[in-house]
């Protein structure tokens, strides 16, 4: 398989502080590859380090075989790729179908627009006149993830999905991901959740402590293997 992104001896620092120690990391085309690791073991950093959020050297990160490290954020989701943030980061004050329409400013040619976003999620269009921050943490997920579709990415980063929401609303959330990934989509998801992890991923990366702790197919990593990677036990 072709890679479409990778990282190589990734450093990254808040201050003087750092927080990856050499992450290498390789994505394939058309893959779906989880993160996974205890709080702090770097996992949204790293996922923002791969959007310019946080500085990177050039070379540490190569997208379709150019160097993006460190670029600004807005060039990096110009070239393909989108992130979902943890904790959602609606506008405030917009409508749910206005910040839908947030991420096509991007202008990238893609499948993705308003009328198949809202039937991936028709809840969405029921509500699309509604504040954002007025719906449920479900919906407002949806919301989230429609944006970052809107920009038609070729990598679509998807930082806690689950977080703090109920099962059902995790379900429906889990069962969107074959129709967007149905064309090829690649997708890597940060998720707290072992389980779904490895339920709905190819590959699993481990991060403990900004380490790579352990990497492997989903489906032959054992828990044992997992739960000393995740704890360091």
């Amino acid at each position: 398989m072709t890679t479409l992104l990778s990282a190589h001896n990734l450093q990254a620092f808040y201050g003087d502080a750092q927080a990856l120690f050499g992450i290498d990391f390789e994505l394939a085309k058309g893959e779906m590859v989880a993160i996974i690791g205890a709080n702090g073991a770097g996992k949204s950093t790293f996922l923002k380090t791969l959007m310019g959020l946080v500085k990177a050297p050039r070379d540490a990160i190569r997208f379709q075989g150019e160097h993006i490290g460190g670029l600004p954020p807005g060039e990096i989701v110009r070239r393909g790729l989108a992130l979902v943030p943890e904790g959602r980061r609606l506008f405030p004050s917009l409508t749910v179908e206005e910040n839908l329409l947030m991420g096509a400013t991007v202008k990238r040619p893609g499948p993705w627009n308003l009328k198949r976003l809202y039937e991936l999620f028709p809840i969405l269009n029921e509500k699309r006149l509604s504040l954002g921050t007025a719906l449920s943490g479900g919906q407002q997920q949806m919301v989230a993830l429609g944006r970052a579709l809107m920009t038609n990415p070729e990598i679509l980063l998807c930082d806690e999905l689950s977080l703090g929401l109920a099962p059902i609303m995790i379900r429906e959330i889990y069962k969107s991901m074959p129709s967007i990934t149905s064309e090829g989509m690649t997708v890597v998801i940060v998720e707290q959740d072992v389980s779904m992890a490895q339920q709905v991923s190819q590959r699993i990366y481990c991060l403990q402590e900004g380490k790579v702790s352990l990497q492997g197919r989903s489906d032959e990593l054992s828990r044992e293997q997992i739960s000393q990677a995740y704890f360091g036990v």
